[in-house]
């Protein structure tokens, strides 16, 4: 917390308050007024012994990441459920009664997923400021590897799941589509039940140097296809260069499938 003196703490204990929520436009709804009821009634609850309660501080803060998070993944459109941990203060914790209406705010990170900090506070006659900080955990169905995977394997439909994990933790990142993994090349090897992240897989190579390739060009629904060598490795879509083996020149081509580069006439 912060008062006069400048300084800020995390009155906080081990325990822990836990809720979890599927979202739906109706909880949206709710959580904005169980917000405004939280932030309403702090004031007039605390006068019974003129202070503001840790049980106060806590309910501000659920109300308020709940509101938040619902608004995060509605904007986002985000699917997946999720369940916040507010820390419990200190129960001998007294703030001043305060003679406003709290506001809170999300202190860090910019994103309402994995640890938070929300700041509440006070700008009443006796102003101050308690840093509350919670976990939201963003539960969601990420790719994940449901055997063990070598170097250089081609990743099958067999190899891959979509499993739910907590996202918050993740912090290399994750697939959310069969799609993305499927085909790739393993960069690294993986084992059972292992999320796979954009840094494990890479776009497998289609054509390499040295290979005989057919050219297509491309006009409207004219084409025309020459034998070609491509002189550098590629994998889908990505920009080669190939020599065209009639008439010797050098070109520059995209790969649209193993053994195949097309140009635009």
């Amino acid at each position: 917390m912060a008062n006069g003196t400048g300084l800020a703490i995390y009155p906080v204990m081990n325990t822990q308050t836990t809720v979890s929520r599927r979202p739906t436009s109706a909880t949206r709804h709710f959580l904005g007024v169980l917000a405004a009821v939280c932030l309403l009634g702090t004031a007039g609850l605390s006068r019974a012994d003129n202070a503001t309660l840790p049980e106060q501080l806590i309910g501000v803060t659920q109300g308020f990441l709940e509101f938040t998070v619902e608004d995060y993944l509605a904007t986002s459109q985000t699917q997946g459920r999720y369940e916040i941990e507010v820390k419990q203060l200190d129960p001998r914790l007294r703030m001043p009664h305060c003679d406003r209406d709290l506001t809170a705010s999300l202190e860090s990170p910019a994103q309402p997923i994995g640890r938070v900090t929300v700041k509440l506070r006070c700008e009443g006659s006796a102003p101050w400021t308690v840093f509350v900080p919670a976990q939201v955990h963003l539960f969601r169905n990420v790719v994940t590897a449901i055997r063990p995977m070598k170097r250089d394997a081609i990743v099958s439909e067999a190899d891959v799941a979509m499993r739910e994990r907590d996202v918050g933790t993740l912090g290399q990142g994750f697939l959310d589509s069969l799609d993305q993994a499927v085909g790739q090349k393993v960069v690294r090897p993986t084992v059972i039940d292992q999320v796979l992240t954009p840094v494990h897989l890479e776009q497998p190579q289609m054509v390499h140097k040295g290979d005989q390739v057919v050219i297509s060009a491309r006009s409207g629904s004219m084409s025309v296809r020459m034998p070609g060598e491509a002189l550098s490795d590629g994998g889908f879509n990505e920009q080669i260069r190939v020599k065209n083996l009639n008439s010797k020149r050098v070109i520059k081509a995209n790969i649209v499938a193993p053994g195949q580069v097309e140009v635009a006439m």
